[in-house]
C-alpha cells in the first residue's frame, strides 16, 4: 500500500506524518480526534493545549481498556455457552 500523508492543524500545532492507512482513513480519525478533543473541552473546563491533548490521550486509553474488558466478557460469555452446549449434546449423545 502507498503511504498516504496527513497534514494535521490541531492545538495551535500543525505538521504532517505519513502512514500506511488510506487518507480518507486518516482524515476520519483526524476529525473523530478533534471532536474527542471538543467534548474533553467541554466536559473538563481545560483549555490549555498540552493538558487538553494529555487529558484526551488519557481518556481515549480509558475507552480503550473498557472495550477490551466489554470484549473479554462477552467472549467468556461465548465459550461458557458453547461449554453449556456441548454438555448438553453430550448428555443426549453419550460417548462410548
Amino acid at each position: 500500500m502507498e503511504k498516504s500523508t496527513l497534514h494535521f492543524d490541531v492545538l495551535g500545532t500543525s505538521f504532517s506524518v505519513a502512514a500506511d492507512e488510506d487518507s480518507a482513513y486518516l482524515e476520519n480519525l483526524l476529525n473523530r480526534y478533534r471532536i474527542i478533543l471538543e467534548n474533553t473541552r467541554k466536559s473538563t473546563g481545560v483549555d490549555e493545549p498540552l493538558k487538553l491533548a494529555i487529558l484526551t490521550g488519557f481518556l481515549l486509553c480509558d475507552e480503550i481498556e473498557k472495550m477490551k474488558n466489554q470484549e473479554n466478557r462477552e467472549n467468556l460469555e461465548a465459550e461458557q455457552r458453547t461449554l453449556n452446549m456441548i454438555a448438553q449434546i453430550d448428555e443426549i449423545f453419550p460417548r462410548e
